[in-house]
């Protein structure tokens, strides 16, 4: 096996590498912000606001900020600078990078590529929902902020902070008085106007309707219409349940499409090809205000967290363990961005303002997530483990649930939404651009041939993904994402990325990589750059 060209240590300034650029042009980043933001808009994304908060804080809080600061000193940035010299060098997307340098190793690129088309096909889906909400918000009263809408089930129930009222959907949707029952809170067991669950499902209640002064003795047992009561939901948990994803039973439960979201998906897709349709040169331009605008919206509502009842509670022990977020490695999309770099860019520098600005915005948002958990603990007189959740359970139903209490939170929710949506594309751009750039890459001239046009192959890829995702938005969607999320998210991308640093700092060396950089930057990556690339990096992702 050859592990990569002999020539390429001895490649001059003419070739630019592996690519003599008069015989195979390709195109360039307009200027070096548009790069920049790009790869900050990819960095940046949804697991900075749903997934790291809830890891750091059940991991230990503020103790887990050691561990993850030394994987992102001796990880994140040592391989975000070596995937971003790959791309900039080799000028190809993972497939090809990987074979060009050694290519008993191109399996790794091929899988990354895979995981990238499996990702932006269920990624979308978490678009989609938040366009639902964003079209949903457009109403002077919240559909997630009561239980009397259509599709409520008997299980939810609101409350009223002035009197202890329990507001109990009968699952038709009606306004009537009929809906409302009063409590009094000796006879439920309510503690802090929370139903105690285990008093109610075993023990008689004299219920008094709102819509008249009988009272009427009801024994919960198994068959009781108000059995219901032992197992609340919130609205907001029912309307993401409910009025969004009309959950099923199981994942061997699919039953019918959810034609609201697959209509959201749609729009989703439109958006992402309009952004990408020609490349760079489009994305380029799009990601001034996809990866600014949300940090308009971040910093309003952190002076409004801030000032929320109770935030200070939440804020501190555990917004500094959110700096340590993901930089997106072995996802390809860094190779795929930086192989539209000039020859000449200075890597390091792109790497460290990449990384510092992530860090910044991982502070920024890890406040405003422990500010709205911490408000929502001392509302509810419960302790943040009870509320802190995973997923789209922390974007779609504890958000909703703070926004409710906000003044103006018609406003409030479109706004968060909408930053939502911003947040998504970006990082919907870069897997998109991963596998079209490996298709450009592998199959170019055959692409011209038929599909003449780089438009068509943007297009093809945006319906394919789209049909590919269309089982997400099932009723039994849900569990298909969580599959899709868990497996290709987490488990394979810790592999897919050990076998990378693998091919690039061992097969072809950490020393020619170096090299590499001091010929496309006329300086030589530093000792510690280069011992994390030998040792520490592949021993730390090994463990």
């Amino acid at each position: 096996v050859t592990y990569g060209s002999d020539d390429l240590d001895d490649a001059d300034d003419t070739s630019d590498g592996f690519d003599d650029e008069s015989r195979h042009p390709r195109q360039k980043w307009s200027s070096k912000m548009e790069f920049i933001l790009a790869c900050i808009g990819y960095a940046v994304g949804l697991g900075n606001v749903w997934r790291f908060p809830y890891l750091a804080y059940k991991s230990g809080g503020g103790a887990f900020m050691v561990p993850y600061l030394v994987m992102l000193l001796v990880c994140g940035v040592p391989l975000m600078y070596m995937e971003l010299a790959v791309g900039q060098y080799t000028r190809r997307g993972p497939i090809q990078a990987l074979e060009r340098l050694c290519p008993f190793f191109k399996g790794a690129g091929f899988g990354t590529v895979v995981i990238s088309f499996l990702l932006c096909t269920y990624y979308n889906v978490i678009i989609a929902w938040a366009l639902f909400y964003l079209f949903s918000s457009f109403r002077a009263k919240l559909p997630w902020s009561h239980c009397n809408n259509t599709y409520n089930s008997i299980w939810c129930m609101d409350t009223n902070e002035d009197e202890e009222k329990f507001v109990v959907s009968d699952g038709e949707g009606d306004d009537a008085a009929a809906d409302e029952y009063t409590y009094n809170s000796t006879q439920l067991g309510i503690e802090s106007r929370y139903v105690n669950c285990t008093s109610v499902a075993t023990s008689n209640w004299t219920i008094q309707t709102n819509g008249n002064d009988s009272s009427i003795l009801k024994n919960l047992d198994e068959n009781d219409s108000l059995r219901h009561l032992a197992y609340p939901r919130t609205p907001t948990e029912d309307f993401f349940l409910e009025g969004v994803l009309k959950i099923s039973t199981g994942v061997d439960d699919p039953q019918a499409m959810r034609w609201e979201l697959v209509l959201a998906l749609f729009v989703a897709w439109i958006l992402v090809y309009f952004s990408i349709w020609k490349s760079v040169k489009s994305s380029g331009k799009v990601v001034y205000f996809t990866a600014l605008f949300p940090y308009v919206i971040m910093v309003v509502f952190l002076v409004s967290c801030l000032n929320l009842p109770g935030a200070k509670a939440g804020v501190w022990i555990n917004a500094a363990s959110q700096i340590f977020n993901s930089i997106g490695i072995g996802f390809g999309s860094l190779i795929a961005f930086a192989s539209y770099n000039q020859y000449h860019n200075s890597i390091l520098k792109d790497t460290l303002t990449v990384a510092t600005v992530n860090a910044m915005t991982s502070v920024l948002a890890g406040v405003i997530v422990f500010a709205t958990l911490g408000n929502l603990s001392y509302e509810q007189g419960k302790c943040i483990d009870d509320i802190v959740s995973d997923g789209p359970g922390l974007v779609f139903v504890v958000y909703p649930q703070a926004l409710n209490k906000m003044p103006l939170p018609t406003l409030w929710a479109m706004l968060f939404f909408f930053m939502l949506l911003c947040l998504g594309l970006d990082s919907q751009f870069a897997m998109v651009e991963v596998v079209i750039t490996s298709l450009t890459d592998a199959y170019g001239a055959w692409i011209k041939k038929w599909l003449k046009k780089h438009e068509l192959l943007v297009l093809v890829v945006c319906c394919l993904s789209f049909l590919c995702g269309l089982p997400n938005v099932t009723e039994g969607g849900i569990y298909y994402f969580q599959l899709i999320d868990h497996y290709a998210a987490s488990v394979s991308i810790m592999y897919l990325t050990f076998f990378e640093v693998i091919a690039v700092c061992w097969f072809y060396g950490a020393g020619r990589l170096a090299r590499n950089c001091l010929e496309m930057t006329g300086h030589l990556p530093s000792l510690y750059f280069q011992f994390c690339w030998w040792f520490a990096s592949p021993l730390l992702i090994a463990v």
